[in-house]
């Protein structure tokens, strides 16, 4: 099984690419989604959240507010560090197991789509590593569009992650994503019929 490490920052169209992926034939794993689960309410990695920053990081119903709590992290680095030294390694074993799984079964390509792949050190999980890039005005609108967030904030979380320039020292492929969905599938199709196909 090949593994392929996808990642770009917010408003980069990893979804997109990772959709385009799995119409290819790839499984996919979210990074993302496996991160609400490690965040589920009376889990380890949950006590530990509480525990570090607080129950006021909680809703009514018990669950961690993850907005609420990005707040908290985006705006001072030593609590993102915090976060993060808990919530990473917990997330490492839970995508290991998934990548293993897929191997098992029989699966020819695995994508592990995850925003902080380089950030948390999850490179040694994948075989290669591809990026999707976007200039920051460009990532800015796309998530004024999807999420409501006001502009300063998104410059805030984009400018906590890595710029473009250091993921695509790490990347096997780079992949810019500024134009429009069907230039972006052409690009991924091409790579796929000529780096994967004959590999997998």
């Amino acid at each position: 099984m090949i593994s392929i490490g996808l990642t770009g920052g917010m408003g980069s169209g990893k979804t997109e690419a990772s959709r385009i992926l799995s119409d290819l034939g790839a499984e996919v794993i979210y990074a993302d989604q496996v991160g609400h689960k490690a965040y589920l309410q009376n889990t380890e990695t949950w006590h530990e959240l509480v525990r570090n920053f607080g129950e006021d990081i909680l809703q009514s119903d018990g669950e961690i507010d993850r907005r609420k709590l990005g707040t908290i992290v985006f705006s001072d680095p030593e609590q993102l560090d915090k976060l993060n030294s808990i919530v990473h390694p917990r997330m490492r074993q839970m995508l290991q197991e998934m990548l293993r799984g897929f191997s098992e079964n029989g699966a020819k390509v695995a994508i592990l789509e995850a925003a902080i792949l380089i950030e948390a050190d999850w490179l040694s999980l994948v075989d290669e590593v591809w990026t999707i890039e976007v200039p920051e005005s460009v990532a800015v609108e796309r998530v004024k569009i999807r999420s409501g967030l006001q502009e300063e904030d998104i410059r805030k979380r984009l400018r906590s992650q890595l710029t473009n320039e250091d993921r695509s020292k790490k990347a096997d492929e780079v992949i810019d994503n500024s134009n429009d969905i069907n230039e972006l599938r052409r690009r991924i199709e091409d790579i796929w019929i000529t780096r994967i196909k004959r590999e997998a």
